[in-house]
């Protein structure tokens, strides 16, 4: 082993330890780590920072503005919006719900796809009071799955293709991927139905049920400012420090017995008027004393404030500005004007101190605003809205005309007539000049995370490639598999990087295993196209753990999974997946 293989196996070991301890973000980590390898002379400084021209980043990050456009045009709603019967078996329910999933993640982000059916199953389970953790883990898997069977389905098979490019002279086309993708899909959505879903343990005091999301403690009130208050004169606002100091939130004012408009935050207030502020009934008491406010009265908190508030859940994804933060440290109100409600978290409400609670990844939150600033507010926290459609004005007249764009595109991209990067570009150009995604939002829809991430990964991956870090590792996977046939070479590269990816993000897996996959390949004199679908597959089955997939990570807080319940249905799962697709990938790419 060389001295530039030692410093770059330490650094992957560094970055992969600093990624399953979690403290950090793993964009932070990969762009740490990229400048390491710099100071270091592991990475040239005409290649330091590549990785975010490369193709496979801008790919990434156009197929999220179009996920988006298809979704803001309604063109989904076509395929979703007769889903909802709550008269199906349990059985005949996943099997369409996952095969509609896996539809919708074939051609567009699979989180996106997610995040779009999370609130219709929770309406399903609702109104056919199903346990929703029988029915949101199957979909989850069914929309990785679903990734696994077009170019953009998912990151991995972006990498691929592009590591393809450069190193055979010739991407995997958009439909490459379907064959091995298709057959994979097909047994594992089969098994989710008839068989994974029965293998989840039951919730604790069915505390999954979808009803409970919006159940929190605490109580509504009226409190009075009388002549003699110390709050006469001041603007609302001003009471804001001791409000938070008793976990009081304070949410309008009533004057005249009619509710003024949002929080009223700037209005000074006058004798006689009423403040109305929710918290449990001790902090009301502690807050009213200091003030010289008076108790009106109290009555339960299960009523909706009036006025133009409106109250949205939203789930907290793995990157989202809130993970390992509070509401209280990032300053939610002062700068959103949103309050944070309540924390579900696994089956577990938060109405106490909810605030200064750490938030954490997989939690559901409960967030009261004015209306036209709530779906701006999720999107700056990164969260995505668990409200079906959330408050997004669909342009459904626009639906075809979305569709027929992408169509157009693809089928394009897929006879060769423009490269995909070209085609998904003229996409976006076109959703933006008919305003189907406004010009001013169209970066919001890019997960910045994951740009950082592949831009930094990517010469990384190039260098272990470079000083033979990968040859090494590809010749103790084949010394490992000393005397066996190819083919079992290949499933052990498999769960090689299965593994990897329960526990790795799955573009960091990708980059990594590409080089390893071609690697093993020319030692085994074997064809490289056969090992690298091994990898793309591999790279996106993340079932053992919340962590592998963002999908996994959103359903946590909503089916109020533990981390335990995962493996339970995901690793016969990922046994069902290298039987499947080792045969298919040789006789599509026989080695």
């Amino acid at each position: 082993m060389t001295g530039e293989q030692a410093q770059l196996f330490a650094l992957f070991a560094a970055v992969f330890a600093m990624l399953l301890w979690g403290r950090w973000r793993y964009d932070l980590v990969a762009f740490c780590a990229l400048l390491v390898a710099l100071v270091l002379g592991l990475v040239p400084t005409s290649e330091a920072f590549s990785g975010f021209g490369h193709p496979a980043t801008v790919i990434v990050a156009l197929v999220l503005i179009v996920s988006r456009g298809l979704l803001n045009s309604g063109a989904i709603d076509l395929i979703t919006r007769r889903l909802i019967d709550a008269g199906r078996g349990t059985i005949t329910h996943i099997s369409i719900m996952s095969g509609v999933g896996a539809l919708l993640s074939a051609f567009m982000n699979n989180v996106a796809a997610m995040a779009l059916l999370i609130p219709m199953e929770l309406q399903t389970a609702k109104k056919a009071a199903r346990p929703i953790r029988r029915t949101l883990m199957p979909l989850s898997f069914a929309t990785i799955l679903g990734g696994m069977v077009t170019l953009i389905g998912t990151p991995p098979n972006i990498i691929i293709a592009s590591f393809r490019e450069r190193a055979l002279g010739e991407p995997f086309g958009m439909f490459d991927f379907t064959p091995v993708g298709m057959a994979v899909a097909t047994v594992g959505i089969g098994y989710v139905a008839l068989i994974g879903w029965r293998l989840i343990p039951k919730g604790d005091n069915e505390t999954d049920k979808p009803e409970q999301l919006l159940s929190l403690d605490g109580y509504l009130a009226e409190l009075v400012v009388p002549e003699t208050s110390k709050a006469v004169g001041l603007e609302v606002r001003a009471l804001y420090p001791v409000a938070d100091e008793e976990d009081v939130e304070i949410l309008g004012v009533i004057r005249n017995g009619k509710r003024l408009g949002g929080f009223s935050s700037t209005i000074e207030l006058r004798a006689n008027d009423m403040l109305l502020v929710e918290a449990a009934a001790e902090d009301i008491d502690r807050f009213r004393g200091p003030l010289g406010l008076e108790y009106f009265g109290e009555k339960p908190s299960g009523e909706k404030a009036a006025g133009d508030l409106a109250l949205i859940e939203v789930v907290v994804p793995r990157d989202s500005r809130l993970e390992g933060r509070s509401a209280i440290s990032l300053r939610l109100r002062a700068r959103r004007g949103v309050t944070l409600l309540g924390i579900s978290r696994q089956g577990k409400r938060f109405a106490k101190r909810v605030r200064h609670e750490t938030i954490r990844a997989g939690d559901i939150l409960l967030l009261l605003g004015p209306a036209d600033r709530l779906s701006d507010a999720a999107n700056w926290l990164g969260a995505l809205p668990l409200a079906e459609r959330g408050l997004m004005v669909t342009q459904h007249s626009r639906a075809w005309l979305a569709v027929g764009i992408f169509v157009a595109a693809i089928s394009v991209s897929a006879l060769g007539w423009l490269y995909l990067a070209t085609a998904l570009a003229i996409v976006v150009a076109l959703y933006v000049i008919l305003d189907i995604v406004p010009v001013r939002n169209v970066y919001d829809h890019i997960e910045w995370p994951i740009i950082v991430l592949l831009g930094s990964m990517i010469p990384l991956g190039a260098a272990l490639e470079n000083f033979g870090g990968t040859g090494l590792i590809a010749s103790q996977i084949v010394n490992l598999a000393a005397g066996m046939p190819v083919w079992f070479v290949l499933a052990v590269l498999m769960v090689v990087v299965m593994t990897l990816s329960d526990v790795l993000n799955n573009t960091a897996t990708a980059i990594i295993g590409a080089p390893i996959a071609l690697d093993v390949a020319m030692k085994l004199d074997a064809n490289p196209d056969g090992f690298l679908m091994a990898v793309a597959v591999a790279a996106s089955c993340a079932f053992l753990t919340p962590i592998g997939h963002k999908n996994n990570t959103l359903i946590m807080g909503p089916g109020g999974y533990k981390f335990s319940d995962y493996w339970r249905i995901g690793l016969p799962l990922e046994v069902l997946v290298v039987l499947v697709a080792v045969p298919v990938i040789l006789f599509v790419f026989p080695l």
